[in-house]
């Protein structure tokens, strides 16, 4: 005897892998880097890649050209003398600097956009990014760390995955801004995952991947909430960043929503951090946000 049973319905919802390169495939005809700012990228990882024609592809944009050369020339940096031209600049800081300094002065432009809420704007995400930019870069050198750089555009970069959600998913977006501004039981992560089938870990590790991102930087992007699942050669970046965003978040520099927990002794600990070090990035951070919001104004 046959028995019949009842037809289950197939599972409808996509992988997680699946929804991400949907929301990235999105985005790339929405917003992506200027195409002079990404051959910047490739030829500083081309070892062959002369300083001369690094310094003519960044001539072809004298936009550019001024926004990096108003950032060396800045308290930023505290170079004794004016740079006053693209080569001395790449002479005295380097190409790997330049390459930094390059997406920096990028990237303000994506952060363009109005209030989307009565809770969130994109200025307000800039000015989160701008602080923990500022924070990673302190902590950095406050640990004596060769990542100062590095680790001021990782802060930047961190939440680039919220920037993808905005542009590509702009309803699903308002609604998780509006439920985490109710629900102050589930974490940022934890509402989008429910709303998207994804969290800005993984879309903005995804994203710096489709940009040819150095390592270091998409796993700043895809672990900044989880430092200690982080691959180990980039942990030590991570943990600054994890930092940096849990500081600027208790001193309310932009939104700081996103954020989850708070500051580990361990992880302190591990970077070699004292509690007086912490106590002076905090006492620092405003007015170094400030500075810098100024200076990288969209």
């Amino acid at each position: 005897m046959t028995v019949e049973t009842t037809p289950q319905p197939a599972d409808v919802t996509p992988p997680k892998e699946a929804i991400v390169a949907a929301v990235i495939g999105d985005i790339s005809h929405l917003t992506t880097l200027p195409e002079v700012t990404l051959k910047i990228i490739q030829m500083v990882e081309n070892p062959e890649a002369t300083a001369g024609e690094l310094k003519e592809v960044i001539g072809n944009d004298p936009a550019l050209a001024a926004r990096i050369l108003k950032i060396v020339n800045s308290g930023f940096y505290g170079l004794p003398a004016t740079i006053g031209s693209i080569r001395q600049a790449i002479t005295l800081l380097g190409r790997n600097a330049l390459k930094m300094i390059a997406i920096t002065a990028s990237l303000a432009k994506l952060f363009r956009g109005g209030q989307m809420s009565a809770c969130f704007s994109a200025h307000d995400l800039w000015g989160h990014c701008i602080a923990v930019a500022c924070g990673g870069r302190m902590l950095a050198r406050a640990c004596n760390l060769t990542l100062a750089d590095e680790a001021f555009l990782a802060g930047l970069l961190h939440d680039v995955g919220i920037l993808v959600e905005f542009q590509a998913r702009r309803s699903r977006f308002i609604e998780i801004i509006e439920r985490v501004d109710r629900d102050r039981l589930q974490t940022f992560r934890e509402v989008e995952s429910d709303v998207l089938g994804a969290n800005h870990e993984d879309i903005g590790a995804a994203l710096c991947h489709q940009w040819n991102f150095p390592a270091g930087l998409a796993h700043v992007a895809g672990f900044h909430h989880r430092p200690l699942y982080a691959p180990a050669e980039s942990r030590t970046l991570v943990t600054l960043i994890h930092a940096a965003d849990i500081i600027a978040s208790q001193l309310e520099i932009g939104y700081g929503r996103t954020v989850e927990g708070s500051l580990e002794v361990g992880l302190l600990e591990n970077l070699g951090l004292q509690a007086h070090q912490i106590n002076h990035v905090r006492q620092e951070l405003p007015a170094a946000a400030e500075e810098a919001a100024g200076l990288l104004r969209p």
